[in-house]
């Protein structure tokens, strides 16, 4: 059995190897670019880089292990990936690596290129990893199962799942609260939370919470950094569809030629639309914001800094549930 000093240790130098970015590298980030039109390689590489960062240090992997006692008893887990942003499943990968179990992986169409890439790369290095590392087409006969995707699939996933331990995440997103001291710095970070991934990650900051009165001019200035978004066309195709459909309802908007801005209580947005809601006591929002099962994050003064929605730590679990605790567990 591989131990797992052994396996921080392949971790580490897998971090170290990424970094080298060398043309076999840049070649697989083109492929995977080439296979989904949103997965940009500006965006490819911020994924990477982020994982390198937080994932793959090997001190950070030590320490944040030390909580956790890998199982003696390897139990077949089941593990279905999202698409929506590059290596959006590589959390899950990572605790289902340390844990000890072997790992059944169905990696979504969106984004299967980076992961097996990154699973024949580890293997190669560590041949006995094979028994334990396996990408499926079909999850059967696993002992426990974890599943993200939308609020649809995850009916289909209770269904399939249900009677194994399990761990089934929906829809979620972000948020963001201003209130209105923000430097320019600030909001200039705040549009990376907006921006980055074109939003379709769930942690991106899909509304932000104002206090009344608040002045939109400074934050849409400050977005006029990713005007240049609109040269994309599956981008520039969503602007234009929900431009023209809040001009027919005669829906107020306010818009830097990249963003639509509109005022809307639901903390979901679509791509290319940022919602805002104004609140009058900042308390009485953050206990509903807590007590609500669609946020991921909330961004702000005192909680996710600005610009760093995206970087989440080995101890940020989707959705507050403890990944590696379940895993042990089993």
């Amino acid at each position: 059995m591989i131990t797992i000093e052994r396996k921080i240790d392949l971790l580490a130098d897998l971090g170290q190897f990424l970094q080298e970015n060398n043309s076999e590298i840049q070649e697989v980030k083109f492929r995977a670019a080439q296979a989904n039109a949103w997965f940009t390689e500006a965006h490819i590489e911020l994924a990477i880089n982020n994982i390198i960062a937080q994932f793959l240090q090997k001190n950070k992997l030590t320490i944040w292990m030390k909580q956790y006692m890998p199982t003696n008893n390897p139990k077949k887990v089941g593990i279905v990936m999202a698409g929506n942003i590059p290596l959006v499943g590589f959390h899950d990968f990572l605790c289902g690596f340390l844990s000890g179990h072997q790992l059944l992986l169905k990696l979504s169409t969106k984004d299967e290129v980076l992961l097996t890439y990154i699973i024949k790369l580890l293997i190669s290095w560590e041949p006995e990893l094979a028994d334990y590392l396996q990408i499926a087409e079909r999850l059967n006969g696993c002992d426990a199962y974890i599943a993200t995707g939308s609020n649809n699939t995850a009916r289909y996933f209770e269904q399939y799942f249900g009677k194994q331990p399990h761990i089934i995440r929906k829809n979620r997103t972000s948020v963001a609260i201003l209130d209105g001291a923000e430097s320019e710095a600030d909001l200039l970070a705040l549009g990376e939370d907006v921006y980055f991934y074109y939003g379709l990650g769930c942690r991106n900051v899909s509304q932000i919470c104002v206090p009344r009165e608040y002045d939109f001019v400074p934050l849409l200035n400050a977005f006029n950094k990713y005007n240049y978004y609109a040269d994309l066309n599956k981008y520039k195709n969503n602007y234009d569809y929900h431009l023209a459909i809040y001009l027919l309802n005669r829906v107020p908007y306010m818009s830097n030629e990249s963003l639509l801005l509109v005022e809307n209580a639901l903390p979901f947005s679509a791509v290319s639309v940022l919602h805002y809601r104004f609140y009058d006591d900042k308390n009485t929002l953050l206990n509903e914001l807590k007590l609500s099962n669609d946020i991921q994050t909330i961004i702000g003064e005192g909680f996710t800094p600005f610009g760093k929605s995206q970087q989440p730590s080995l101890n940020d679990y989707p959705d507050g549930v403890d990944t590696m605790e379940f895993l042990i567990n089993l």
